[in-house]
């Protein structure tokens, strides 16, 4: 199963592709999008988000999309702008016909690391091992994006036979 993960983000947001047999898997394309900084108007960002990742979509066609879910937030208005990344990313997915899978942070590390409190750089340090890559990818948003993808691998064989878990909320 090839899998799309997106790690969302207004300013920049990590995407990673890859295949998977549930228990191996193999990088495809990952990448960040860099939207621009906050002097860039929000909806140019928002525009390009959705245009990178519709690029990457038809570049590596795959059969699942799951993004990370959102987290609580001290400020508001930057929970504000992540929901509206997340909510482009959604829309991509939604135009290719794709199902979409959404995963809480605390979820991606547990399903990576096996505990839902690890450090950025332990997800990492797995994302690096379990695609066997030389290195660890970067940048960070990428490889967090990679780490999405490979937590929906770990979950899709009990989500199809549990009749799936699609997007909450």
């Amino acid at each position: 199963m090839r899998i799309l993960g997106i790690d969302p983000g207004s300013e920049i947001t990590g995407y990673g592709v890859i295949d998977s047999d549930g228990a191996s898997h193999a990088v495809v394309d990952y990448g960040a999008i860099r939207a621009g900084s906050s002097r860039r108007a929000f909806h140019q960002r928002l525009l390009t988000i959705h245009d990178e990742l519709c690029a990457v979509l038809q570049r590596a066609p795959v059969a699942a999309v799951a993004v990370e879910g959102m987290f609580h937030a001290l400020n508001s208005q930057s929970a504000l702008r992540l929901g509206h990344a997340r909510g482009v990313a959604l829309l991509a997915a939604a135009r290719f016909g794709l199902p979409l899978f959404e995963y809480s942070p605390m979820e991606i590390k547990k399903a990576i690391v096996g505990y839902g409190r690890a450090e950025k750089g332990q997800v990492q340090g797995m994302v690096r091992f379990l695609l066997r890559l030389p290195e660890v990818p970067s940048p960070a948003d990428a490889a967090d994006a990679l780490a999405v993808a490979i937590c929906h691998a770990h979950h899709a064989g009990t989500r199809v036979a549990t009749g799936g878990i699609r997007l909450r909320g």
